[in-house]
């Protein structure tokens, strides 16, 4: 499919690798709706873009709330072509820490907040987008995932919600394709964001460190990804790796 006048929503797009996408597409002519919990970034973002980019604002987590931003969508536009899962969140930590003789542990409710935001919000955000596409018989349903997927220190909430999606890219990749809705996901490695921009320069080397390119990867990169599996039909259930060649 040709990105222009496709109409496209991205989860998460007041910020980050969202906006990004969000300022992107709608550069190439496609109608972006923008959804995001923080309205003002929202207004920044259509303020930003001219107008061009439209939002609601949705927490991916709130199935009511989630089934109304999509029915909104398919009301002001007719219908939905695609759908960028990209919302998420991290808090990190170890499964247990010793210090000083005593045991700290993730606390469930650091587990359960990522596993709400991360997984079971791609699950309602993408049943919902599917359910307007399947008339039409059209739609891509491109997932957010990580390098962190395989397994990552400190992160068992995170990497366990991203394995759960590119499962979940997968089966929905086989289940959707008699509608001619394809699914596929990215894999970032490390990504120049504002929030890892921000990270110790000292730990930030760290990491660059060990990638063989030795530098962060641009949001544009991860925005010229999605373009590509939009436009490329044939591409369906693959989760592509766009992490400069890094190995956690």
């Amino acid at each position: 499919m040709e990105i222009k006048n496709l109409c496209c929503a991205i989860t998460g797009a007041g910020s980050g690798l969202g906006k990004q996408m969000a300022l992107d597409f709608a550069g190439l002519g496609a109608k972006v709706y923008a959804i995001d919990i923080n309205e003002d970034n929202l207004k920044k973002l259509q303020d930003q873009s001219d107008g061009k980019i439209k939002y609601h604002i949705g927490n991916v987590c709130d199935e009511e709330n989630i089934k109304n931003v999509f029915e909104n969508i398919a009301k002001e536009n007719g219908s939905l072509d695609v759908l960028i899962n990209n919302a998420g969140i991290t808090k990190d930590g170890l499964l247990i820490k010793v210090k000083d003789d005593k045991i700290e542990t993730m606390s469930l409710d650091s587990f359960q907040r990522v596993i709400d935001v991360n997984l079971t919000g791609v699950f309602l955000c993408s049943r919902e987008a599917a359910k307007i596409m399947q008339p039409k018989k059209q739609g891509v349903i491109i997932n957010i995932s990580s390098v962190s997927r395989a397994g990552n220190m400190g992160q068992t909430n995170y990497s366990a919600a991203k394995a759960g999606v590119d499962a979940m890219t997968v089966t929905w990749s086989k289940e959707l394709a008699r509608y001619n809705i394809r699914c596929a996901a990215i894999a970032p490695g490390y990504i120049a964001t504002e929030m890892v921009k921000a990270i110790n320069p000292a730990i930030l080397e760290k990491i660059v460190s060990k990638v063989p390119l030795r530098r962060l990867g641009e949001m544009s990169e991860i925005s010229r990804t999605a373009q590509f599996i939009i436009e490329n039909d044939f591409v369906n259930g693959k989760i592509l790796e766009i992490d400069g060649g890094l190995r956690i």
